[in-house]
């Protein structure tokens, strides 16, 4: 099969309004609970991408009704938190590792047996930091040596416990909430650090009875999800790539409405300022529980520097991006306590800087970040291996380089961010798949 390579070359000055897709992350999670909700869902804003797809793929497998009145849309008719049907068939979560650990700990409670699998880039993810506290819950799933496929047995009682999480992740304490619906008793989940708590915000939004506060979450067992309609706010994750090239393209002004802006979400929004970037927020509203505004951006000179560790766990999505910013920031920056992102879609520390090394940028690797000095970037040829947010992230270097950057590999965009080739190029990308 051929792979799909872009040429990103040097462009010009970036403006106009760009609404960039729905967050993944929120369309993840309205499906799970309007499928297990009582009643008839609509959502709106969902993400058209390949991840979410899956997981509607997954839960219409289980027995759920998901239609398609519009792109964007889902109604889903909820089947209850007890009427998901089993099936001896492979529930395949493709590239989506949000959504096999979201769903291990929602089938773990079933009655049922499960296996879940992903495609070859999912099936080297550690599985160990959500399969295990599961296990202290009473359920049984087997992995390969931690990784996927996972295969949950069915008919397992749960009961809930206090679990302190030994690295902050949202995916794993989302995962035993989810399990917490089907335990006996209460489960609380402590982390070092607060995550995002779109999971809990979206439960209460359901009408479960929920307790929360940066860093901790307590819910029981036994109540039940009443439908609700969804809006989908756009994705903070996908708005970075366009708030880091309107920072650093000369002469730019970009407008990104009704961005989500949760948190737990944006702390590379917090990261730009402290470098220097001119980024306002307006229109500040909440919806569906989130808050959400619409982003401005201005160019503006950017400055290296040493990232608080406490943004780290609130921008882990966003370090590829950041990079870039810092590349060709003036001076120094650095980051620490991000080791994290060596297990995400590929090894995000090591890819970068091979990549970052390759258009003539200098970065130092360090076991949990980097030491990046800014300076000017040549172009060449890198390898995303893969991984959307690496390839949209040197799409981004392209428009800033003395010359085209040819990006490998960068099929798995659809993943996350599908029309992102357009919707660039209709801002002031000159972006184009390679010949």
């Amino acid at each position: 099969m051929t792979r799909l390579d872009w040429n990103s070359h040097p462009g010009r000055a970036l403006q106009g309004s760009v609404r960039v897709p729905g967050d993944k992350s929120v369309s993840h999670r309205s499906l799970m609970l309007s499928a297990l909700a009582d009643g008839r869902s609509h959502i709106r804003g969902f993400l058209e991408g390949e991840d979410t797809r899956a997981t509607a793929a997954v839960l219409q497998q289980l027995g759920v009704r998901i239609e398609t009145p519009a792109e964007g849309e889902r109604v889903v008719h909820g089947v209850g938190l007890h009427g998901l049907r089993g099936t001896t068939q492979a529930l395949d979560c493709g590239n989506a590792g949000t959504g096999m650990r979201l769903l291990a700990g929602l089938l773990a409670g079933q009655a049922f047996d499960s296996t879940l699998v992903g495609d070859a880039s999912l099936s080297k993810r550690p599985m160990r930091r959500v399969t295990d506290p599961l296990a202290l819950m009473g359920a049984r799933i087997d992995t390969q040596d931690g990784l996927p496929p996972l295969r949950v047995h069915g008919g397992q009682p749960l009961k809930g416990i206090a679990y302190t999480l030994p690295v902050a992740s949202a995916q794993v304490k989302s995962a035993l909430l989810l399990a917490g619906l089907y335990a006996d008793g209460e489960t609380e989940v402590i982390e070092p650090h607060p995550t995002r708590d779109y999971t809990e915000r979206m439960l209460a939004a359901f009408g479960w009875p929920i307790a929360f506060a940066p860093g901790r979450a307590r819910l029981t067992g036994r109540h039940s999800l009443k439908a609700t309609n969804v809006d989908v706010p756009a994705d903070f994750s996908s708005a970075a790539f366009f708030l880091v090239a309107g920072s650093i393209v000369p002469g730019s002004e970009l407008r990104l409405p009704a961005v989500g802006l949760n948190p737990r979400r944006t702390g590379l929004l917090q990261a730009l300022r402290l470098m220097g970037a001119d980024i306002r927020i307006e229109n500040e509203r909440e919806s569906g529980g989130e808050p959400v505004g619409d982003l401005v951006v201005r160019h503006a000179q950017l400055h290296g520097v040493e990232l608080p560790e406490a943004l780290v766990p609130d921008m882990i999505d966003e370090f590829p991006v950041l990079f870039i910013a810092a590349a060709v920031a003036e001076g120094r920056t650095v980051v620490r306590g991000a080791a994290e992102l060596r297990v995400k879609e590929s090894d995000r520390i090591a890819t970068m800087a091979a990549g970052l090394r390759a258009i003539g940028a200098s970065i130092e690797e360090t076991p949990d970040g980097a030491i990046i000095d800014g300076g000017a970037l040549r172009g060449g040829e890198v390898d995303s291996h893969g991984d959307h947010r690496i390839a949209m992230s040197f799409a981004v270097a392209g428009l800033v380089a003395q010359s085209a950057i040819r990006i490998k590999d960068c099929d798995n965009v659809a993943t996350s961010f599908p029309g992102f080739l357009e919707l660039a190029n209709g801002c002031g990308f000159a972006l184009a798949k390679a010949r």
